[in-house]
């Protein structure tokens, strides 16, 4: 399993319960998709810096 997930189970689930009082834990909200975007610019004038 992914650690992001782990920790969201493990760690935000019972935050999220406790701080807007949530009676069941399928009223909190749960993560479906993580996007991460990285800028590339600079390596399209120096290739070394994809290395």
């Amino acid at each position: 399993m992914a650690r992001l997930k782990e920790h969201y189970r493990e760690k935000v689930i019972p935050a999220l319960i406790k701080e807007f009082k949530y009676k069941n834990v399928m009223e909190v909200p749960k993560l479906e998709k993580i996007v991460v975007n990285m800028g590339l610019g600079e390596a399209i004038h120096n290739i070394k810096i994809l290395d």
